[in-house]
């Protein structure tokens, strides 16, 4: 898992599988990152680039590398010119899609209560 503050013994003494999951998830950017790349399949780095509007590329690169260490991205590299990458969820990233959704539910419910979702399934 990558490091950051909430891997210390004390905040994982509170609660310890909420505080691994926010060590995880914690990037500014790496809710909508897995939202994009679950809701298209697919996503090239350049694509994920322009949707997360103020995104840099150094933390763009940083978080998309964080996510794929911690099992939720699969990177492939395609050797062509121009290069192209593309970042989809794993079968362990796939396992966290009811959970983003159940997020958007309740964001759209207790927040967002005039949003339209164009991103709602006709199931």
């Amino acid at each position: 898992m990558a490091d950051n503050k909430f891997n210390s013994e004390q905040a994982l003494a509170r609660c310890e599988p909420m505080s691994k999951l926010q060590a995880v998830i914690g990037g500014k950017w790496k809710i909508l990152i897995l939202w994009y790349v679950a809701h298209y399949r697919v996503q090239r780095f350049g694509q994920l680039k322009r949707r997360l509007e103020g995104v840099t590329q150094s933390t763009l690169t940083k978080q998309l590398r964080e996510l794929e260490a911690d099992g939720f991205l699969h990177r492939e590299i395609y050797r062509e010119i121009p290069p192209r990458v593309e970042y989809s969820l794993t079968e362990f990233g796939q396992s966290f899609v009811p959970v983003l959704e159940a997020m958007l539910s309740w964001s759209e419910k207790q927040l967002c209560l005039d949003f339209v979702n164009p991103y709602q399934s006709d199931k």
